[in-house]
């Protein structure tokens, strides 16, 4: 599996921006596509964003289009989650994976996804 450390979390007014980084291990990291998730306190993990291996395709929840733009550097093994316009509703622990897709539906990879630490993003109204 991929080991991965997410960053860049913090406390954000409402309309504020914020950077997520996701370090991964392992020089295969380019090959594989990642993606966001994020669970906020008594609801279920949610799909966020995730991108291709070239990062030359992106694809994003409803409820983050417009707002949050996905990218990657292969050369620093690195995915990354720019938010902006954030809303107290996107309150949560956001962690990146492998990911594995299904017609429209992205989720952990079970051979190569792992699940970090996570890093806390929190938006006050």
């Amino acid at each position: 599996q991929v080991q991965l450390v997410e960053s860049g979390g913090g406390l954000v007014q409402a309309g504020g921006s914020l950077r997520l980084s996701c370090a991964a291990s392992g020089r295969t990291f380019s090959r594989y596509p990642m993606g966001w998730f994020r669970q906020a306190p008594g609801k279920e993990r949610e799909f966020v964003a995730a991108i291709n291996w070239s990062g030359g395709s992106t694809y994003y929840a409803d409820s983050v289009k417009g707002r949050f733009t996905m990218s990657r550097d292969n050369d620093k093994n690195t995915v990354y989650l720019q938010m902006n316009s954030l809303k107290p509703e996107d309150t949560a622990v956001y962690y990146c994976t492998v990911v594995t897709q299904d017609g429209s539906r992205w989720s952990r990879s079970p051979s190569l996804g792992s699940w970090g630490q996570g890093t806390q993003v929190t938006v006050s109204s």
